[in-house]
């Protein structure tokens, strides 16, 4: 009992107990700051050496994984030989310490830094100003970039498309890779079925639009249709359509991008959902059949509650995505023909426009539409116990 009160530290001074907390913070903080710190002067001497850059590379994934797991034996060896009420409270920053040190530097300073330019104009804050010189400047306008976000027409357009991306988009990306999911199941051939489904997903995003580009090809009528749609309607007596541009059936044009990204998604949702699928015991399957349940019966009272979890999850992983799209709309529209995304507008707005205000202002917009989804996510994730 008294070695235990002694590593408890309860009779110590006040003042004593404050320098050892302060000096606990200090150690939480230095071990992942001196992480990143030694880790990228590694990276600065690869970068600036006169080394061949095979060698460079080689080098610089040996000392990326090698280096970090030196420093978290190095850390973890100090923090071993800590008497244990230091031991306890500084064994979680060796190991969480370095990444969060990592996101804070490639994610939370850069939001900060894309708010504080939101508030600015299209120039952004004055160089070589204080940060009161700069809220005093004529650049610093405020909310009202955020203003203009939620009343510009090109805007509430992109607002719009993205809200079909979700609804159509998700929602049928969901529906499509379930139902594959539980059809395959059931073949004799599952595995070639599954990987032909799953095939698109090893495409990349422009590449896949580039394709689809070629499918919804449109040539006057009175010349030959090397798109594929456009073939089919012609072999059928049809008029070729100008698919993706068609401004006379806007928004309704977007379903013809979105078209694609089911298509690739349908196999990732199928992948998550049979693996869901066969989770389910065979007894519980097996009994509902006896008792008189037919497949219908069988598929929405057993299987979509028992993988309702993975459902939701797997939803809010798709909706993420869509709410973020970008490389399609831009490879295949440009965002012309009413087809703007949320993505694409910041795009067009900090890098074509070099409005810098505007544009980080629809980032943060971006940010915070998608961060109710994650954070829905995470909870759901929580009560299946997956962390």
């Amino acid at each position: 009992m008294n070695s235990l009160n002694s590593e408890k530290e309860p009779n110590q001074p006040l003042g004593v107990r404050i320098l050892a907390f302060i000096g606990r913070v200090l150690v939480a903080i230095s071990i992942p700051l001196i992480a990143f710190y030694v880790l990228y002067q590694g990276f600065l001497f690869l970068r600036d050496s006169d080394t061949p850059r095979v060698i460079i590379a080689l080098v610089a994934i040996v000392w990326g994984v090698g280096g970090v797991a030196l420093l978290y034996w190095v850390f973890n060896g100090l923090v071993e030989r800590l008497p244990n009420s230091w031991r306890t409270q500084l064994l979680p920053f060796v190991f969480v310490g370095p990444a969060m040190a990592i996101l804070s530097w490639y994610l939370a300073i850069p939001t900060l830094r894309t708010f504080w330019l939101s508030l600015f104009g299209r120039d952004g804050p004055p160089k070589g100003f204080s940060i009161l010189q700069q809220l005093a400047s004529d650049s610093f306008v405020g909310l009202s970039n955020y203003t203009a976000v939620f009343t510009d027409r090109l805007m509430q357009e992109a607002f719009r498309n993205n809200l079909m991306w979700i609804i159509f988009g998700s929602t049928f990306s969901i529906i499509f890779g379930l139902i594959i999911a539980v059809l395959a199941d059931r073949s004799s051939f599952e595995k070639l079925a599954k990987s032909l489904i799953f095939l698109p997903m090893a495409i990349s995003f422009v590449g896949a639009g580039v394709i689809w580009n070629f499918i919804y090809e449109y040539r006057p009528a009175n010349q030959p249709q090397i798109g594929l749609l456009n073939s089919i309607v012609v072999s059928l007596g049809g008029t070729p359509q100008a698919w993706r541009q068609c401004v006379a059936v806007a928004p309704w044009n977007n379903l013809f991008l979105i078209v694609m990204v089911i298509w690739l998604q349908t196999g990732f949702t199928m992948v998550l959902f049979s693996a869901a699928l066969k989770g389910i015991p065979e007894d519980l399957m097996e009994a509902s059949r006896i008792d008189g349940a037919n497949e219908f019966q069988v598929f929405f009272r057993i299987m979509i509650p028992y993988i309702s979890g993975t459902i939701i999850s797997v939803w809010t992983t798709v909706v993420i995505f869509t709410l973020k799209i970008f490389d399609v709309v831009w490879v295949m529209t440009g965002g012309q023909f009413g087809t703007h995304v949320i993505a694409t507008q910041f795009y067009r707005q900090s890098f074509t426009n070099q409005n810098s205000g505007y544009g980080s202002a629809i980032a943060i917009v971006l940010l915070i539409a998608v961060i109710p989804v994650m954070y829905y996510n995470l909870k759901q994730f929580r009560e299946q116990e997956a962390f």
